[in-house]
């Protein structure tokens, strides 16, 4: 229930969804006696969409997720497995192109595919299966391994798995499959702006795993670039508050251990 919900949720939430659906609406009072709140919503909706494309506010939230967990300098000795966390593969349009069709967080797999190779007697696996609301028969994880293949990582190394839908499920279920024993060393490949939200979730599950944060959008060091680029800054908007609002209600629902996950010493 909490994934229907959430999809729900999110979809009357999205900034450019409710942009959209307050432009309407601004449009349609202009047609009725409530004419002046029909103005002030629409000089609102242009002020909001002016403030959008100038001031990098959604990017400045990503920079801050991004950075939350570093990027790791150092490999440990000995890996045992690497979990990749899906998001990455269009399972409508692989099915339709009978090839996969990868999305913008590809590092996850390149990044994954590189341990890999670096650590060949590790496990593998990679955690995808569909988040689309109505088509739950296609799974990310399905349409996947021939890219692994090219990036010369073999399928029969991989343990795809192919029922989660979203973090939470991703960590349960991965955890079930690997089994890791204490002494056992983990790592988790996702994208930068999700680590903070995977990492909770993961020791919830009860899993103490190593960040490996790939998929970078902002630079290390942020700065306020002023510019005019509506399209870029809601795009920007709508990660930024998705991820913040998943950190938030996945706090509230008892799913990660805190409202933002931070490393933690050694």
């Amino acid at each position: 229930m909490f994934f229907e919900l959430s999809k729900i949720f999110w979809f009357v939430a999205a900034p450019g969804n409710l942009f959209f659906g307050l432009l309407i609406l601004s449009g349609l009072l202009l047609w009725t006696p409530w004419v002046r709140a029909g103005r002030a919503l629409a000089s609102l909706l242009i002020v909001a969409g002016l403030f959008i494309a100038i001031v990098p506010v959604g990017s400045w939230v990503v920079w801050h997720l991004e950075n939350r967990f570093p990027q790791m300098q150092d490999l440990p000795e000995r890996v045992d497995g690497i979990v990749v966390a899906g998001g990455v593969v269009d399972p409508g349009a692989s099915e339709a192109r009978g090839q996969p069709v990868i999305g913008d967080a590809v590092e996850r797999l390149t990044a994954a595919s590189q341990l890999a190779i670096l650590f060949p007697d590790a496990k593998v696996i990679f955690s995808g299966g569909s988040g689309d609301l109505y088509r739950q028969d296609l799974k990310e994880a399905d349409y996947v391994a021939p890219f692994f293949q090219q990036l010369g990582v073999p399928p029969e190394r991989i343990v795809f798995e192919n029922q989660a839908r979203n973090t939470v499920e991703n960590a349960e279920i991965t955890l079930k499959i690997a089994n890791p024993q204490p002494a056992e060393t983990w790592v988790l490949v996702t994208s930068a702006f999700h680590m903070p939200r995977a990492m909770g979730t993961f020791r919830k599950a009860g899993w103490h795993i190593l960040a490996y944060p790939t998929d970078y959008g902002t630079s290390p060091d942020f700065e306020w670039r002023y510019g005019f680029n509506f399209f870029h800054g809601m795009g920007k908007l709508t990660q930024a508050v998705h991820e913040t609002l998943g950190l938030i209600f996945y706090r509230i629902t008892g799913k990660t251990d805190a409202f933002f996950p931070a490393p933690r010493k050694s």
